[in-house]
């Protein structure tokens, strides 16, 4: 049974053709709109979602699906005791497909290992986020024609991004890419991924904490928010919170075609003075989330019907 635990379980040719599938389906929606009629999605949400829980529900239902499910662990029998795989166990007699989000990193592979249908990981921990990264690989592709010799600029939490980590593991398989990693010092990428994904794979990076410094080399401005929810004490999270407020006039140098994406929730680190700026790309990725969701619901099940 074909699931999508980490980006990496998809290959690049893979990658590309969910992105051609779902270019399709913005270009011709009646296509598809009832590819998954009698097809149930179980959204199983352990952690607070907006975005990614209703883009799942959305993608389903506009593919002619249905969908059921919980939106926090307390609504669920979790709240009981109940294990993962029990979980998955009994949703697989409910429904087609499952998306999980978890708190708990490597909870959505132990459902993957239980259900008798396929499974979306859909965020565990501050581990993976693969469908945030088929969304960012989509923005990129319809923003900026293609992946290739692109310097992509990630700011803010680098180390609990989990977003930030999927991503730069998805675009380590492309040629030409230079990384930019901008953070407070506290906040730096975990040494294991500059070591096993940009070392490994010869890509370029750099570090810094001056954000306008390196403005100017940047073709996508990948900006994240310092979450509150990853800090064990409150006392750091105050202090490094504020790090990086991308306003208007730090994009003075930007270059007229920057993409300025951001995985959302914004708390402040985008100034709502950007948002009409023509490079301001979140509320579009926000979009384009759910194109590619859908995208890789028809694939898994598909597949599963082989």
């Amino acid at each position: 049974m074909r699931s999508l635990i980490d980006i990496l379980d998809f290959t690049v040719e893979e990658v590309n053709e969910l992105i051609a599938t779902a270019n399709d389906i913005i270009d011709n929606p009646d296509k598809y709109c009832e590819r998954c009629k009698r097809k149930k999605l179980a959204t199983l949400f352990f952690e607070p979602s907006t975005r990614t829980r209703l883009s799942f529900e959305a993608a389903m239902i506009e593919l002619g699906g249905s969908v059921i499910g919980f939106s926090a662990a307390n609504n669920s029998s979790a709240a009981k005791g109940e294990s993962v795989a029990d979980t998955a166990k009994t949703i697989s007699c409910y429904a087609d497909i499952i998306a999980m989000r978890h708190p708990k990193e490597g909870a959505p592979l132990v459902a993957a290992q239980n259900a008798t249908i396929p499974v979306i990981n859909a965020g565990d921990g501050g581990h993976n986020h693969p469908t945030q990264t088929l969304t960012d690989l989509l923005t990129i592709n319809r923003e900026k024609g293609g992946f290739e010799n692109l310097t992509v600029g990630f700011c803010g939490d680098l180390k609990f991004g989990r977003t930030v980590h999927s991503l730069i593991t998805a675009l380590s398989r492309y040629s030409g890419i230079n990384v930019v990693l901008i953070s407070p010092d506290e906040l730096k990428l975990p040494s294991y991924i500059k070591k096993d994904v940009l070392k490994k794979n010869g890509i370029p990076y750099k570090q810094t904490t001056d954000l306008e410094s390196v403005m100017p080399e940047l073709d996508i401005l990948y900006m994240t928010r310092v979450q509150r929810e990853r800090f064990f004490n409150e006392e750091d999270y105050l202090r490094l919170k504020d790090s990086y407020i991308l306003e208007p006039k730090k994009l003075v140098n930007a270059k007229k075609d920057l993409c300025i994406m951001h995985p959302l929730p914004r708390v402040n680190e985008i100034s709502v003075a950007v948002d009409d700026d023509p490079r301001a790309c979140y509320f579009k990725q926000v979009l384009y989330g759910k194109y590619i969701r859908m995208a890789l619901i028809l694939k898994l099940l598909e597949e599963a019907e082989k």
